[in-house]
């Protein structure tokens, strides 16, 4: 597992520090959820991550960004997972940022981002499974633009996003890499239907009903938008499996508490052996998914030719024990952990989700053999 250096470390202290004083269930999920939050997060909290400088860490720092990585996006994200704090930010200050790094969306959108303010979503799901390749939404020249037709569906974020990076086939046929383009649709283009997701945070059903847009709208360049998208799926697969890490270190220490704390049979239940070998289990797993999630954003970070497979090896690995930790946690609480008012239930609902996002376990293990030539 890579070092952290100095300044890692100390920003992994503010954001721990940051998101355990601000960013927990009781002040967070639970309200934004109970209050019937359109939003399903806190605009307030996301100023703060802006005001804490958090939202530019992936922003150059020639556009007013802390100029750093995916490496430091994954240290936010795994205490955003560990406290199961509702934001934008990887949508928005990760995925987002990367897509439209370089172009001129970004003056567009970056200050807002810096501010806590923008919202960016990414539109590029359209079945039961993730595979960007099976692009279908229709985007047919007309004129100067071009005018969308189809459907998107889990859009985190896309029922209150500003701008929605949408991909959509502009040349060739559903399978092909090539002939995909990536649009920046502003918000009330498209109709959205708001989606409440398992771990009750906010998504969006997308129609797109012959949708003008002009030019300026490309993220990129025409019927090759696949290094765009590419880019922007790395940073966000990479993130996810840091939050994924996180909800399966927040479970796990919710667990490990429980056990020194519960008695059975007058013992406490962590004197039993088999639950002692399934925690230090856990704990080695735990262990290993953030090993392979740091590698992968450092790779990321030096332009590795190597960063898309070990990329695809975080997902599988960090998707996998986050499962493992939120079972083993309900289970080891036992029926107390089947209630709404522990907050153990909610990590396995925050798992369910983010393990789909991006792909899900059995997409990157395919990706796994397929670049290894397997």
């Amino acid at each position: 597992m890579p070092l952290l250096n100095d300044d890692q470390k100390m920003l992994q202290e503010t954001a721990a520090t940051f998101l355990r004083d601000e960013g927990g269930p009781a002040k967070q999920l639970r309200h934004w959820r109970d209050t019937g939050c359109t939003d399903g997060y806190g605009s307030e909290l996301w100023k703060q991550f802006g005001e804490l400088g958090l939202t530019g860490i992936c922003i150059p720092e020639s556009e007013g960004g802390l100029g750093l990585g995916s490496v430091e996006a994954a240290l936010v994200l795994e205490e955003i997972g560990r406290n199961l704090t509702p934001s934008p930010f990887l949508t928005t200050a990760v995925v987002g940022a990367r897509a439209i790094e370089g172009t001129d969306h970004a003056k567009r959108w970056f200050p807002g981002i810096l501010a806590g303010e923008a919202v960016l979503a990414l539109a590029v799901d359209e079945g039961r499974r993730h595979s960007p390749e099976q692009t279908k939404l229709a985007a047919e020249r007309r004129g100067n633009g071009f005018v969308l037709n189809g459907t998107k569906q889990f859009v985190v974020q896309g029922n209150s996003a500003d701008a929605i990076l949408t991909v959509a086939r502009t040349a060739g046929a559903p399978g092909d890499r090539d002939g995909l383009t990536l649009f920046a649709v502003p918000k009330g283009a498209a109709e959205v239907e708001s989606v409440t997701l398992t771990d009750s945070s906010k998504a969006a059903r997308l129609r797109f009903d012959n949708v003008e847009l002009d030019a300026d709208a490309v993220v990129g360049n025409v019927d090759n938008g696949w290094a765009t998208l590419s880019r922007a799926l790395a940073a966000g697969r990479a993130g996810v499996s840091a939050e994924l890490v996180g909800v399966a270190a927040g479970a796990s220490a919710m667990t490990v508490d429980y056990l020194r704390q519960r008695k059975q049979f007058g013992k406490l239940i962590g004197e039993f052996q088999a639950l002692q070998h399934r925690a230090a289990h856990l704990y080695g797993e735990i262990e290993i998914a953030r090993a392979a999630v740091l590698k992968a954003a450092e790779l990321i970070d030096s332009g590795d030719e190597k960063a898309e497979l070990m990329t695809a090896v975080a997902k599988a690995k960090a998707a996998a024990v986050s499962k493992l930790a939120v079972q083993e946690g309900v289970q080891m609480h036992g029926g107390i952990g089947m209630t709404d008012e522990h907050d153990i239930g909610l990590f396995m609902k925050r798992e369910a989700v983010l393990g789909e996002l991006f792909g899900d376990v059995y997409y990157h293990r395919d990706q796994v053999a397929a670049l290894s030539g397997y």
